[in-house]
């Protein structure tokens, strides 16, 4: 199988595997007790928690605290932030992944009042709304740093200035499809609050992390116990947590995304030469997009049958967030770039990853036009 989804999940790296399995074997004491197989334990999670705070540039490791993943750590982040308020105001974006996008139609149902801010036709955010959105009750922002579907990356350093300078707000950064694909430096950052998920990165499922830079006060999201500097309740799955740790100190290195962007390029470039009517949607500045990430249009087709087509040739693509692959709608993030409804139900998501090969983009474009052009001559829309 030649996967080309990266942005919805990454193979567990070698490294990581065998972390898991020695802490599984050899350190499987509960954290909080008191022995010497508990201590092992402990330094499992200092040690990761060092290590996500270096993926992230800081160097406070008690600013991180592990969650269940990045849906987890957007949704504290958020409620958190509010702290059970109904009189406030929040912002966040039209292109959110989910996990954020839901939390905020969950809290303007119960009244809030959300700003959901505009992009434009490239997936590039309007910071002159963001300024004139911002009032001295406004609670939270919540922006991604890049699309999960584009791959556009928001300024958010710039947008954390804005948030500063215009009201009292928290500003919280969904950061998952982020990490390990570009540099972070959170310590030079007015962000508040960021999320990362490590199946994003070669990590396993099931844990992620949130950064709390000193000073912000948050609720609780887990009541109970007192792990986790008493900020989330619940035994920390250590085993996880030990592969979140590999998987930190594998993204730290981004030489290999080099690489990946030229892969990326290519298959990019070449498609839109050899496809006819076919576009790519989001910025064609690399410094703006991630290096791994391209959404084409293919006019006219159906995506979901352009993604069975690749699947039977071996080849693993998406149709835009995993999250969605069921819903036979437009995508919530290019309906909000205008992308014309004809384009955006053809669109497919390459996403590469640091595993992928030239092999792997040469089989893709000697596949590729012809299904193309196969699915336009059965007129299936």
């Amino acid at each position: 199988m030649i996967y080309l989804d990266n942005n919805a999940t990454t193979p567990i790296a070698a490294e990581v595997l065998d972390a898991m399995r020695q802490c599984l074997e050899t350190s499987f004491g509960n954290p909080s007790a008191a022995y010497s197989l508990s201590r092992d334990s402990r330094r499992v999670l200092m040690d990761t928690r060092v290590s996500v705070a270096k993926l992230l540039g800081v160097s406070a490791s008690d600013e991180i605290v592990f969650t269940s993943g990045g849906t987890e750590s957007d949704t504290w982040a958020i409620f958190g932030a509010i702290r059970n308020r109904t009189d406030c105001h929040v912002i966040t974006t039209k292109v959110e992944h989910d996990a954020v996008l839901k939390v905020f139609q969950t809290l303007e149902s119960r009244g809030l009042r959300v700003t959901w801010l505009e992009v434009d036709s490239e997936g590039s955010l309007d910071l002159d709304a963001l300024r004139a959105a911002l009032s001295p009750d406004t609670a939270i922002v919540s922006t991604m740093l890049a699309n999960n579907e584009t791959g556009v990356i928001f300024p958010i350093d710039e947008i954390g200035q804005i948030v500063k300078a215009n009201s009292n707000a928290l500003f919280h950064v969904d950061g998952v499809n982020a990490v390990g694909k570009i540099a972070i430096d959170l310590a030079n950052s007015p962000v508040d609050l960021f999320s990362l998920s490590a199946h994003k990165f070669h990590g396993p499922k099931g844990v992620g992390a949130l950064f709390v830079r000193k000073g912000v006060e948050m609720s609780p999201y887990l009541i109970g116990g007192g792990q986790e500097f008493g900020r989330r309740a619940g035994t920390e799955a250590v085993h996880q947590i030990a592969g979140l740790g590999a998987a930190a100190r594998l993204a730290s290195d981004l030489s290999k995304m080099v690489e990946v962007e030229r892969l990326r390029d290519r298959l990019e470039n070449e498609i839109l030469a050899k496809v006819p009517d076919s576009s790519l949607n989001g910025t064609r500045d690399s410094s703006k997009r991630l290096p791994n990430t391209s959404n084409i249009s293919f006019e006219n087709t159906n995506g979901e049958m352009i993604l069975y087509g690749l699947d039977r040739a071996g080849i693993a693509v998406s149709t835009g967030s995993a999250c969605h692959a069921h819903d036979h709608r437009s995508s919530h993030v290019l309906e909000a770039m205008d992308v014309p409804y004809s384009r955006a139900m053809g669109s497919i998501r390459f996403s590469l990853g640091r595993t992928n090969s030239e092999e792997d983009i040469n089989k893709l474009l000697s596949v590729l036009p012809s299904l193309i052009a196969e699915l336009r001559s059965l007129n299936i829309v």
